[in-house]
């Protein structure tokens, strides 16, 4: 088990966290998110393993950092940085909201034209014409997922020009 150690905790651990780096930059940015999403959610989930064996292997270097102000300060920021997000929600409503985004996406991308215009106060005429202007070629009985992908746009970009004319 050392030699496996020895050998493989820090190159697994620097891979997928490069691979962790690239899709969660590409996702932060919109980028080829159908792409990188499932891959940043699993292959993330597996960088705990090789990362667990790489403390495992430099466990006394890393535990005399906790000897040491810079570890607390570092946790500190990082558990600060995560109540930035975490805490307006529970302060909202008091609990976690039940509202899953991407479900609320994948519902109006599935959505027909037509029937988001209303939505976002507009006709099916004003929107189709918005999407237009912006190179998605609709119908009101197409879905918003297949004006996009027939006019070679991201679906996801799609619903960004919806929004967009939100009156």
């Amino acid at each position: 088990m050392s030699s496996f150690l020895n050998r493989y905790a820090t190159p697994l651990t620097t891979g997928l966290f490069l691979v962790s780096l690239i899709s969660g930059f590409a996702l932060f940015f919109h980028l080829g998110s159908s792409y990188f999403h499932a891959m940043h959610e699993w292959l993330s989930v597996v960088l705990v393993l090789p990362f667990l064996l790489h403390i495992w292997k430099n466990w006394r270097a890393f535990f005399t950092y906790f000897k040491r102000p810079p570890m607390a300060i570092a946790l500190g920021l990082s558990l600060a940085a995560a109540a930035v997000f975490v805490v307006p929600q529970l302060m909202a409503s008091g609990q976690p909201s039940g509202v899953n985004p991407r479900a609320v996406i994948g519902l109006m991308t599935a959505g027909k034209v037509g029937d988001l215009a209303p939505l976002v106060g507009q006709t099916p005429e004003s929107l189709i014409a918005a999407l237009a202007a912006k190179g998605i070629t609709a119908t009101a009985s197409q879905t918003l997922t297949q004006a996009a992908e027939a006019s070679g746009a991201e679906p996801f970009a799609a619903l960004g020009i919806v929004l967009a004319v939100r009156q």
